[in-house]
């Protein structure tokens, strides 16, 4: 089973996740902020990978530990799942419309850190939540599983479409890219023969 359990705990956090990527999409999400677990459980749903969450932060501050920290935990979990990342297709992208808006997301599961975010939000926030965060997010997953990550919003005005959007682009991109392809028969998909470390 591709899964991984993952715990980080810090002065300013304690999260617990835990992953499946070969499941059907369930979820438990507790952030402890509403529109963060809502953004999370569209993850989990669209990319079929069964998702674990628990957060306890210190919102008394600011929701920013809270959402980077589980960022950080959410990426190393998907990297101990990926084990040596042998078979996956690697490669994916996806396009996502919400109405009026338009994302888009690639994705290499290449062992290379990188994210290129080209997302603007039309406010600032949504509700009670910084769209600023949604940067922190996704950088400090794409950090932490070790995967080469674009996202870009073509198109949009409404900042809850705009972060939608996102995230489910993300987890159709992921769905693919994670998913066993039949004519790799196991093999490491890079000539290098690795995808674990730098420059694969």
């Amino acid at each position: 089973m591709r899964a991984a359990t993952v715990e980080r705990k810090t002065k300013e956090t304690q999260i617990a996740v835990s992953l499946n990527l070969d499941g059907t999409g369930q979820y438990e999400i507790a952030t402890g902020i509403g529109f963060f677990n809502h953004m999370l459980e569209q993850l989990s749903r669209h990319s079929l990978i069964d998702l674990k969450v628990r957060v306890k932060g210190d919102l008394h501050i600011d929701m920013h530990h809270s959402v980077e920290d589980t960022g950080i935990a959410m990426g190393a979990a998907l990297k101990e799942a990926l084990g040596e990342r042998r078979g996956i297709r690697r490669y994916a992208q996806s396009t996502i419309p919400m109405d009026e808006c338009l994302t888009r997301a690639a994705i290499d599961l290449s062992g290379r850190p990188w994210l290129v975010w080209k997302v603007k939000f039309s406010r600032d926030k949504i509700g009670e939540f910084d769209t600023e965060l949604f940067h922190e997010w996704f950088q400090a997953f794409a950090q932490n599983a070790g995967i080469t990550l674009h996202m870009e919003n073509l198109y949009g005005e409404n900042a809850h479409h705009i972060a939608e959007s996102s995230f489910k682009a993300l987890a159709r991109a992921l769905r693919d890219a994670v998913e066993i392809d039949p004519r790799q028969a196991g093999e490491v998909p890079s000539t290098k023969g690795t995808l674990t470390g730098p420059g694969a």
